[in-house]
């Protein structure tokens, strides 16, 4: 891998993946989409040009759902352990990489959230949370 570039795999680390050069826009996303995907309350996602995302192995591993009723969304996520992973819009213009995804730091940080006229009603800020350094007190 080159200096500037951040490496990438899922779960099980069948998949593996490299970004290098602009690391582009770092937003959460708090579509229903999003939700869904993540299974959780947001998406965090790096968005990156195509000519700067390259797979390094196990690309045979990656499936992809395409929602016929979206214009850019898809997903794409691990045949084996199912671990969310980067997708190329349907527009072919940018990849969006699932932060969580990433084995490194991307030097850059989240510059805003998304359709938060979408948040869940039970979302609470995260900031607004009590911090464990591991799991909760006993």
């Amino acid at each position: 891998m080159s200096k500037n570039s951040v490496a990438g795999s899922c779960f099980c680390k069948k998949v593996s993946y490299e970004l290098s050069g602009n690391m582009g826009v770092f937003q959460y996303c708090h579509c229903t989409r999003c939700q869904k995907v993540t299974g959780s309350a947001h998406a965090a996602n790096v968005f990156v040009a195509p000519a700067d995302f390259h797979w390094l192995g196990g690309e045979e591993y990656v499936g992809r759902y395409d929602p016929p009723e979206t214009k850019y969304f898809a997903t794409s996520f691990c045949k084996n352990c199912g671990s969310s992973l980067p997708w190329l819009s349907k527009s072919g213009k940018v990849v969006i990489v699932p932060a969580g995804s990433l084995d490194e730091d991307p030097g850059i940080r989240p510059s805003q959230n998304i359709y938060c006229g979408s948040r869940s009603a039970w979302y609470t800020s995260a900031s607004s949370l009590p911090e464990n350094a591991e799991g909760p007190p006993r």
